[in-house]
């Protein structure tokens, strides 16, 4: 097991832990959350033996094997897989033994020494390391071929991937998994979900990604206050906890204050009398004994919202016969050629979807993202767009374009001129900017600050059309929950990918997969998506997507103008099999419908809520004299504009509600 005995530990001038005690068991799989800054880094630091606490001690059997990811990676010229098997440490050391004992002349102790060495050799499963290696690294997205090339060929991401990979080679007893998923796609984290589920040893992992812990974790260790907090579960059950106990602790604080403030009050009124003086002496003797209770804080709560869109073009877009993807250039930078990535797409997008955009690693996803954001061209067809047509775009890039060398305050002024500097700063301040945090360089910043910054710039914008990749790398989970809470609310069209499945259940209600270089609806949730991927990835069964030989007009209110996908290959004996995936694909069917009457009935609750605000005006006598003629009209207007609107919401809430019944249950 792990024991940390009174552990303190000290970063620079800041506390980190003050007199820790805990206790892991062997085979846990635990969780360590905390606020960006609390020390789960250097905790981690700490059982690697990097770092040392100030106080107390760390103890673990010092027989167990330890694996984790490091975070440089030499631009070595050796090839990839040879690289991810070179985290079997052991068996690297006995290859290196048998070549040197080969090497030398032959005699008795020579020839025995190899045999116990052929021996390890086996016992290490030397024989089928070269598949395994390969196993590994088709699960984290590498192609067979790339796997032959050199490390020095791939970006950092790809290069963290390769070092994940090491970690997972290593045989051990003690697992430590520092933000695993930050350069992963949906389809390796779900790939590595599955791994680390069959995981025999004892695994810690930090990681911001809530569906991720609770598919994996069976222990929560919260960092907060400068202590380690134990909760069984996985992460939701941790926050069910944390909120019972911040009731019972709120209770405690309550009831301890009541009971000082009965005391305080004693010795006020009675210290000087001297009948009361012993009383009093024994209630001070009291209130000095009585501990003060802290009250038990949840994360200082960030939230924001987006501003509703100044238009509402609809449609917002629509593309005719797309080849989306690349121009090749030659060294002078002149076209020689076209790659294509993603062909014939017939595409629109109305106002109000919300899709998320599903496929493998390098099916095509930002290239999609990119060319309906406008950063590419396409390479034949034609995209139209609508007029009024504002798109907020996100992705890493953007966040790597910001001047690191200028402030949060000098960005949002770029873009808003002519604003008042104090309306810039109530802005900011709203998105954890406050003080001199907004002038000062961001270069320090930490990289979810920079995405929050990002954040804040299109929210400024108001757009109607979001498109965001991949936006959760590097925010904290209270910053993922704002930006999950925040998309719920916008009142625009949005298009995501993401890795975060907690964000795309919360904010999609439609889904688009890029598969075989094709646009296609997904007729099916995360949980399909993921039998899909197993079935594709690892050879397990058809490669069909969901339910795709239904009515795409139905299904995909898109997909007028998407390709149909190949027809299913169904096995007409099982009976069972097919009518329970007739109830998910009529469950697909009525999930956009209900988030769309939902977002209507929002609507149609605000309109009500706005009319009779004037309705309860133009009740009153005074609008009627003639010095507010020009505020009667206006109310007048007003009304007339809530009651057609009302009207046409309500008469798409039936449309709705009727094609909603005519569905099979």
């Amino acid at each position: 097991m792990i024991r940390f005995l009174n552990v303190s530990l000290m970063r620079g001038t800041k506390p980190l832990l003050d007199g820790v005690d805990l206790t892991l068991n062997p085979g846990d799989k635990i969780g360590l959350i905390g606020a960006n800054g609390a020390g789960k880094s250097s905790l981690f630091g700490m059982l690697r033996g990097e770092l040392h606490p100030d106080q107390g001690e760390i103890d673990f059997p010092a027989k167990w094997r330890m694996a984790y990811v490091a975070q440089e990676t030499p631009p070595l010229e050796r090839a990839a897989l040879d690289y991810a098997i070179d985290g079997d440490v052991h068996l690297r050391k006995l290859e290196a033994e048998l070549a040197r004992l080969e090497s030398e002349p032959e005699s008795t102790e020579n020839g025995i020494a190899i045999g116990e060495i052929y021996s390890a050799l086996a016992d290490a499963d030397a024989y089928t390391v070269q598949s395994r290696g390969e196993q590994l690294l088709l699960g984290l997205g590498f192609s067979l071929s790339q796997m032959q090339q050199p490390i020095a060929s791939f970006s950092g991401g790809w290069r963290m991937r390769l070092n994940l990979a090491q970690a997972l080679m290593c045989p051990s007893d003690l697992l430590l998994l520092d933000e695993p998923t930050n350069h992963l796609d949906l389809d390796a984290i779900i790939w590595l979900e599955d791994w680390l589920k069959r995981y025999a040893g004892t695994l810690i992992i930090i990681s911001h990604d809530r569906d991720f812990l609770d598919e994996i974790v069976n222990v929560i260790v919260h960092i907060d206050e400068r202590k380690l907090k134990r909760y069984s579960g996985n992460y939701s059950g941790f926050e069910r906890q944390r909120a019972a106990q911040m009731i019972l602790a709120a209770g405690a604080l309550a009831k301890q204050q009541r009971q000082r403030a009965h005391l305080e009050s004693f010795v006020n009124r009675f210290k000087a009398q001297a009948s009361k003086a012993r009383q009093a002496q024994s209630r001070m003797k009291a209130l000095e004994k009585m501990e003060e209770l802290a009250p038990l804080r949840a994360a200082a709560e960030f939230s924001f919202e987006f501003r509703e869109p100044l238009a509402a073009p609809n449609p917002l877009l629509v593309m005719e016969d797309v080849n989306a993807g690349y121009h090749l250039l030659d060294e002078h930078g002149d076209k020689v050629g076209d790659k294509t990535i993603v062909s014939g797409i017939k595409f629109s997008l109305q106002i109000g979807q919300r899709i998320g955009l599903l496929g493998v690693n390098g099916a095509g996803k930002s290239t999609l993202i990119k060319t309906i954001a406008g950063e590419l061209t396409p390479l034949t067809g034609e995209a139209t767009l609508g007029k009024g047509l504002s798109i907020g775009y996100f992705a890493q890039h953007q966040v790597e374009m910001l001047r690191h060398d200028e402030s949060p305050l000098w960005h949002l002024a770029k873009i808003a001129p002519t604003v008042r500097e104090q309306e810039l700063r109530n802005f900011l301040g709203g998105f954890n900017f406050p003080g001199n945090m907004v002038t000062s360089p961001i270069r320090p910043f930490s990289g979810g600050e920079k995405a929050r910054l990002a954040l804040a710039l299109i929210v400024w914008q108001r757009p109607n059309l979001l498109l965001l990749d991949e936006p959760t790398n590097h925010l904290d989970l209270e910053t993922r929950e704002a930006l999950t809470m925040a998309l719920a609310q916008f009142e625009g069209t949005l298009v995501v990918v993401s890795h975060d499945r907690h964000l795309l259940r919360a904010t999609t209600d439609q889904f688009i997969i890029v598969a075989d270089g094709k646009l296609q609806p997904f007729d099916g949730d995360l949980d399909d998506y993921k039998d899909w991927l197993f079935q594709t990835k690892l050879g397990k069964g058809t490669t069909v997507l969901p339910a795709a030989g239904k009515d795409n007009k139905t299904a995909f209110p898109v997909a007028s103008a998407v390709a149909p996908p190949s027809a299913p290959v169904v096995d007409k004996k099982d009976q069972k099999r097919q009518d329970a995936e007739q109830r998910q694909r009529t469950a697909a069917l009525r999930k956009p419908i209900e988030g769309k009457i939902k977002r209507l009935e929002e609507q149609i609750a605000k309109r009500n809520e706005q009319k009779a605000e004037v309705d309860g005006k133009l009740g009153e006598a005074s609008i009627y004299e003639a010095a507010n003629k020009a505020r009667l009209k206006t109310l007048l207007a007003d009304q007339s504009f809530y009651k057609k609107d009302l009207a046409q919401l309500e008469a798409e809430w039936l449309e709705l509600q009727e094609q909603l019944e005519g569905l099979a249950v």
